[in-house]
């Protein structure tokens, strides 16, 4: 059997450290790019800040380290020290009670409605958006839409929940949030936390290629979130909230 050898592209993943005011707050394993976006989408979305007014600066060193200033202390709840995976998330970050307790409220019961089409036409738009993925085929993506089906920003990471931490922290810089109007896409499962992040950001529907798990499901329902599954080869799973989306016509 004759064998060759051939330059690959690989994903890469380094650590980022993020202090808030001083403080050690997190250390996400994360692919390098958008890190102040990171940055302050981890920070809102783990509710250590509520509005764009707060964040007084974020500036990024050499070493890997995000320092960013906020106006006031990290709140007590949350002076702890996360250590995110890229595959995990926020080890023990627990349940809907946390998010109940840090502020969090059902996504606004809105008038527009996605058409099925459209659902089906997004999981090619972001394959065909991702530039990083084409070369290492080791990311993940995350993209906003509208909803007549405009991908608006696209993220990728080698972590799920980073992804859409900086698709998030983009529209946080941006002063854009709540992100009443938008559907996020994701390219992989869906999992708790990236439904505590859309509710977190007001995004009223997710939807992804993969599955949900049991807990994004419940947390969906609780929160108002439309939840789309397995959405791929014109087909999908509608599990909570059906409502706001519009049905094919034959």
């Amino acid at each position: 059997m004759e064998s060759s050898s051939e330059l690959d592209s690989v994903a890469v993943e380094e650590p980022l450290q993020i202090r808030v005011n001083g403080e050690n707050v997190a250390i996400t394993m994360r692919t390098p790019g958008h890190d102040r976006e990171l940055a302050a989408g981890f920070l809102f979305t783990e509710a250590l800040i509520a509005h764009r007014e707060q964040l007084k600066s974020i500036d990024l060193d050499e070493r890997g380290n995000a320092e960013v200033a906020i106006d006031g202390n990290v709140e007590t709840q949350a002076r702890r020290n996360f250590y995110i995976t890229s595959s995990c998330g926020i080890c023990g970050k627990a349940s809907i009670d946390a998010l109940l307790n840090a502020g969090a409220v059902s996504v606004r019961a809105d008038t527009w409605r996605v058409s099925l089409s459209l659902l089906f036409a997004m999981p090619a738009q972001l394959r065909l958006e991702q530039a990083v993925f084409e070369r290492t085929g080791g990311l993940h993506a995350a993209g906003l839409f509208s909803p007549q089906g405009k991908l608006m920003t696209l993220r990728e990471d080698v972590g799920r929940h980073n992804a859409v931490d900086k698709l998030i922290g983009t529209a946080f810089l941006e002063n854009l949030l709540p992100l009443h109007d938008h559907i996020l896409m994701l390219s992989g499962r869906i999992s708790f936390e990236l439904v505590q992040k859309a509710v977190m950001a007001g995004i009223p529907v997710v939807a992804a290629v993969g599955a949900p798990s049991s807990l994004a499901i419940e947390t969906a329902m609780r929160f108002g979130i439309t939840l789309v599954g397995f959405l791929r080869d014109g087909r999908c799973n509608i599990y909570t909230h059906s409502q706001r989306v519009a049905p094919q016509h034959p």
